[in-house]
């Protein structure tokens, strides 16, 4: 990695990606960074991390910050095996013994919580392409609050979409409609001028087939800007254990659609790392940054870093 400054250079190959990534701490960074050499991911506060990248040097941005709920996220990694004293019954009345494998946390509650997304979102803007699309993942909370910081930084005339991932899963509460769903604000750097492939998302089955025809039917459609997609399951091999981990079949949409083979993507959220290992899989490349070592070390496993 260069300390020269610069906007990603094409590679010899297009279409073609390599597959090295390096893991950094923001201490072994440079003061500036140029994007010609491997995939990174970056243990360190973000903000610094990102004002040492070239402006206009990404296709996509997506970002899955903490979700300000108040109260820290936890995620609980068990195993079981079969124990005369265990504390669990299974088929036939065999017993089993539970074993705490890992457990993630980290806090999810800020005073000031648009102060703290502004600087960054600030950096979101300088740091995408002309062509590039910001994908801001958030949930009924914050969203409003943050749809109307987003008019003020990018312009309204910025404002592409709102995507609403609907799921259907955990508690449901009896005293009010049980809130399955995430809020995904798509704003773009210059109107008119975004990238969008509309032919490289995967589509979907029509809810009616009978009212298309047959070959309609069997292609299915393009999504729409309402997303029904299963979280990550517990029992999948996607499965991370990180807390807050989202499906790659919904990063993947965004990644398709509005970045090109070879161009880069990047994610100062990162968690557990979707981002990177969709873009890995679609021909891009990634910088990822998280401040919580234990989703640097999830990324390093799962990106084989």
């Amino acid at each position: 990695m260069s300390a020269v400054a610069g906007a990603p250079r094409p590679s010899s190959h297009p279409g073609t990606v390599p597959r090295a990534m390096r893991v950094l701490t923001s201490e072994q960074l440079p003061d500036r960074i140029e994007l010609d050499g491997d995939d990174l991911v970056v243990h360190g506060e973000n903000l610094a991390v990102l004002e040492r990248l070239p402006g206009g040097a990404f296709d996509m941005v997506y970002i899955d910050p903490p979700f300000n709920t108040g109260r820290p996220q936890r995620r609980r990694t068990l195993a079981t095996a079969p124990h005369d004293e265990g504390d669990r019954v299974g088929f036939g009345g065999r017993r089993y013994r539970s074993e705490l494998l890992q457990a993630l946390v980290f806090e999810d509650r800020f005073g000031d919580y648009l102060g703290f997304l502004a600087p960054r979102l600030e950096q979101a803007r300088r740091l995408l392409s002309e062509h590039g699309t910001l994908y801001f993942h958030i949930d009924y909370r914050e969203a409003h609050y943050c749809k109307l910081l987003l008019d003020e930084l990018f312009g309204r005339d910025c404002f592409l979409n709102e995507i609403i991932w609907a799921y259907d899963y955990g508690a449901k509460p009896r005293n009010r409609w049980p809130a399955k769903h995430d809020t995904i604000l798509v704003y773009v750097r210059t109107p008119g001028a975004h990238h969008f492939d509309a032919e490289a998302v995967d589509r979907e089955p029509y809810m009616a087939p009978g009212l298309v025809t047959p070959e309609k039917a069997a292609r299915g459609k393009r999504p729409t800007d309402v997303w029904w997609h299963t979280i990550v399951p517990t029992n999948s091999a996607e499965k991370t254990g990180y807390p807050t981990q989202k499906p790659a079949g919904i990063v993947r949409r965004m990644v398709a659609a509005s970045s090109r083979p070879g161009g880069w993507c990047l994610d100062f959220f990162a968690g557990s790392g979707t981002l990177g290992a969709v873009a890995r899989e679609l021909g891009r490349r990634y910088v990822l940054v998280d401040a919580n070592a234990e989703a640097v070390e999830v990324m390093r496993r799962r990106l084989g870093g």
